[in-house]
């Protein structure tokens, strides 16, 4: 029998400072509190020290997630780190949250930008399935207040830094047991320059004109994004659905990536999800993509929401474009390994 995939702890971990409305007015960057909360909800996203960094971040939601699984480090058979904004280009994120959790299994970074939890969770789920010998780390974690242009309104009203974790184990729990029971996936690259950093890689490598034209910066089409993503979040909710054999009217929970609180209330509204049973944690830490569902999972899971049992519909998408929706049945393993 196929091995399924639950999730056996969790965790996360933001930096205590905070990057508020009322800082963004004092920017003179043509905002207010009442513009950036008409049109995002976000009325605050914390933002990490100069000393703080992605793998940092990741560590420390790892050790969380772990601690809430009841297992050690050395218990570990994987750590996936998705991130769009790594500790540096060469080595890997994930390399540098091994490290710093002491362990020497096998590690790799996710990089499908805010889909990238939800990209993660399928792979380590495959790697159960296949035969994973212990369970996996999968850790979301972003820097973004680092590559957002901090005059440009567009973007640095929306982003902010954390890191979510999850503990991926095998569940002997059968048919009607915990784990994921479904997923969707997909991109579309005709809309890579909808969000993009254009500068930094091979195509553009840095150089002194690069850094001086703010190439470096995240520049996104904010119209266009809104418009695709509540398209693509409501088709893939119901692929991912359709595939579990379920409907919107089975759904317990629904948590969206949290890139918007617009985009979450159209995508909603389509799907017919009432209001209650979303998910929503964007107005106190903004656009944390790849971290935002583990973050807003985390938060779900601590504060009792979630009951063992529970169907949790996600849904991440983001620069890529990239879009990735779970079926999961809340609960731990059973009989994990």
């Amino acid at each position: 029998m196929t091995r399924r995939a639950a999730i056996a702890g969790w965790g996360l971990a933001v930096p205590e400072g905070k990057l508020t409305n009322a800082d963004l007015e004092a920017r003179d960057i043509g905002t207010s509190d009442e513009w950036i909360m008409e049109r995002t909800g976000i009325r605050e996203r914390r933002m990490c020290a100069p000393d703080e960094t992605t793998a940092g971040l990741a560590i420390a939601a790892g050790n969380a997630a772990i601690k809430s699984a009841g297992i050690t480090p050395g218990d570990l058979s994987m750590v996936i780190v998705a991130t769009c904004t790594p500790e540096q280009p060469i080595p890997e994120t994930s390399s540098f949250v091994a490290e710093g959790l002491g362990v020497r299994c096998g590690a790799f970074d996710v990089g499908a930008a805010c889909a990238g939890f939800s990209y993660g969770l399928v792979v380590a789920a495959g790697l159960v399935a296949t035969g994973a010998n212990g369970p996996i780390l999968l850790v979301g974690a972003e820097n973004l207040t680092r590559v957002v242009d901090p005059t440009e309104r567009g973007t640095a009203i929306l982003f902010g830094d954390g890191a979510g974790a999850a503990v991926i184990a095998s569940s002997s729990g059968g048919p009607d047991g915990p784990g994921l029971l479904s997923w969707d996936m997909g991109s579309d690259g005709s809309a890579a320059h909808l969000i993009e950093i254009t500068a930094g890689g091979s195509r553009q490598p840095t150089t002194a004109e690069t850094v001086g034209s703010g190439a470096h910066w995240m520049r996104m089409e904010g119209s266009e994004v809104f418009r695709r993503a509540v398209r693509v979040v409501v088709e893939s909710s119901n692929a991912a659905l359709a595939k579990a054999g379920l409907s919107t009217a089975d759904v317990d929970w629904f948590l969206p990536h949290q890139a918007n609180a617009r985009i979450v209330s159209a995508a909603a509204s389509r799907l017919k999800i009432p209001a209650e049973r979303c998910i929503v944690n964007i107005d106190r830490f903004g656009n944390t993509s790849a971290a935002s569902i583990p973050i807003a999972l985390a938060e779900a899971a601590d504060d009792g929401r979630l009951s063992d049992g529970d169907i949790v519909l996600s849904c991440g998408f983001g620069a890529g474009m990239t879009w990735s929706s779970a079926v999961l049945r809340w609960g731990r393993p059973v009989g994990a390994t």
